[in-house]
């Protein structure tokens, strides 16, 4: 069995006081696949022996096919991982980022990135605290499946009841959680980025400062008000190297005491910052609320937003994450370029999300139309969703989901294709219909894994009926002066869907057509249209969308 290292009991430079360390939340939030076959009893072990094989076999870019065999799983599950990894790397000017699709396996992913991203398969997120009258809220939430009970976190209707992302991990809760993490699982992590020299005890095994860069992977540094690029570059253990010579390998142990004592300054920080949520005041009901975050490394939210419409564009978004959280019987547009967007416990709801290069994670949502223009998507515990996708990657499904539909992206605004461009989504690849299951069971939530329980894969989505289809119209006003090239939709529709929106389009021009030219009075003529506009705003108070059109135009 390999042990871990032990951090050194040499003198170890002082942290920086203005020098906190931060967990990568990408990795955490958009990196962890519910995959058995990924999580090892004994990691360190296991991916000791697994970085061994490959670098003996003079492997150091890892492709599809060495994956699968190394790890036996499917050249499908072992594509899964490299595109995974990808969309949550650190570097952007690693090859698997910058590769073109049909290039992934070509390029594969680096050894130690590889390495660290399995590792991290262990992780188990932190759960969201259930509502205090659980009994209450017990009775809401149909109970259509056997795995009721423990698939689901918290449902859409608890949070309802709620109300308030109190009840759910606060950023601060999940930092110190993925600190915490990090603190318990750093030494087996930098025994994996070390290389063996001739010595005996401790300092038998190095780090260089191109396996440190690696952490960036995990870790990153930020001084107050900017952030770095290299790890290097904060860590004076590698401060004095020349700059015109190889930097020295640095002890691993002496690295490990050093960032243990980052580590645990950064808790303290964290600590201190994160208000007492129990006693404190609850949160306003039925108000939208955002935040932007004061730092760009942080995601901005858009929360509790009940009966109502609410619009974002690129000019109020600093932060390239966006969580929209617990939002229900409304219309949201994000009208934006992102990194990485999140949708959690929404219902009744529309949400357009305007380009997103990264990933997108739908969790815990019901009765929602997403429209979504990505990368890549994941679906988790939904029920009675439509997704019109657009998107370069396979749709990935995982968890307990029921009655889950798929459609082709339906809409557009006019700098659509400008931001799809400055996030690198390609408008002639879509594989909205692609989907990928995995299984219902969450290894990384210890409340859907109960032991004993086997898994099974999860329920696949259909495609919506092409007669269902119908194009999204965003309203013009939305973007004010703000104007841009894009007049149509840029992903192609299959022929069934351009045919029922051809057919639509027919049936309105005939209707509009037939009222023309209908032989009536004047006067029959004002009734027939008096009829058609009282008819239209009964539908506009019984649907609901007269509020949204009260919202827009107060905007």
């Amino acid at each position: 069995m390999t042990d871990p290292i032990g951090p050194s009991t040499s003198t170890i430079p002082n942290p920086s006081p203005t020098t906190l360390l931060h967990p990568r939340r990408e990795p955490f939030e958009h990196g962890l696949l519910p995959m058995q076959k990924l999580i090892f009893t004994d990691p360190l072990q296991a991916l000791t022996s697994l970085k061994q094989k490959l670098v003996s076999s003079s492997i150091q870019r890892v492709d599809s096919a060495a994956l699968a065999d190394a790890l036996q799983i499917s050249l499908d599950h072992a594509r899964l991982v490299l595109d995974t990894l990808a969309s949550v790397l650190h570097s952007e000017s690693d090859p698997l980022v910058t590769s073109r699709f049909d290039d992934v396996d070509s390029v594969g992913a680096d050894l130690l990135d590889l390495i660290l991203f399995l590792y991290i398969q262990s992780y188990k997120r932190l759960l969201p605290r259930l509502h205090k009258d659980a009994a209450a809220v017990a009775d809401v939430w149909p109970s259509t499946s056997a795995f009721d009970g423990y698939l689901s976190a918290l449902s859409p209707l608890q949070l309802v009841r709620c109300n308030t992302r109190r009840f759910l991990p606060s950023q601060v809760d999940e930092e110190a959680h993925q600190l915490s993490y990090l603190q318990k699982h750093l030494a087996n992590i930098l025994s994996l980025l070390s290389e063996p020299v001739e010595g005996e005890g401790e300092e038998s095994l190095v780090i260089s400062m191109e396996g440190f860069e690696h952490l960036g992977f995990l870790i990153q540094f930020e001084d107050k008000g900017s952030d770095g690029d290299f790890l290097s570059q904060a860590a004076p253990i590698f401060a004095n190297s020349d700059p015109d010579m190889p930097a020295v390998p640095v002890p691993a142990s002496q690295v490990l005491g050093w960032l243990l004592q980052n580590i645990a300054s950064s808790l303290e920080h964290v600590t201190e910052k994160n208000p007492a949520k129990e006693n404190g005041p609850p949160s306003g009901s039925d108000q939208d609320v955002v935040k932007a975050s004061p730092s760009v490394r942080s995601p901005c939210f858009i929360e509790g937003v009940s009966k109502s419409s609410y619009v974002k564009q690129a000019s109020d978004l600093k932060n390239s994450s966006l969580k929209v959280i617990n939002c229900h019987d409304s219309v949201i547009y994000i009208l934006a370029p992102l990194r990485y967007a999140t949708i959690y416990g929404c219902s009744d709801a529309t949400i357009v999300l305007g380009a997103v290069g990264k990933a997108v994670r739908v969790e815990h949502c019901e009765r929602v139309h997403v429209i979504i223009a990505a990368k890549r998507v994941c679906i988790a515990n939904c029920r009675e969703c439509v997704f019109f996708l657009g998107v370069n990657h396979r749709p990935l499904i995982v968890g307990d989901n029921h009655k889950l539909q798929v459609a082709p992206y339906n809409t557009y605004y006019s700098r659509l294709e400008e931001h799809m461009t400055e996030v690198g989504i390609e408008a002639t690849i879509n594989r909205w219909d692609d989907t990928l299951e995995l299984g219902m069971i969450d290894p990384h939530n210890s409340l859907s894994h109960p032991a004993g329980v086997s898994d099974a894969q999860a329920e696949s989505a259909t495609r919506l009926d092409p007669d269902h289809f119908t194009k999204f119209l965003i309203p013009n006003w939305l973007e004010g002066e703000s104007t841009g090239s894009t007049k149509d939709n840029p992903f192609p529709l299959t022929d069934p869907c351009l045919t029922s929106q051809q057919k639509n389009q027919n049936n309105l021009g005939e209707i509009k057509q037939i009222l023309r030219e209908a032989p009536l009075e004047e006067n029959l003529k004002r009734e027939l249209s008096c009829a058609l506009h009282v008819y239209f705003r009964d539908w506009l108070y019984a649907s609901g969308n007269i509020r949204q059109l009260y919202c827009l135009q107060s905007d």
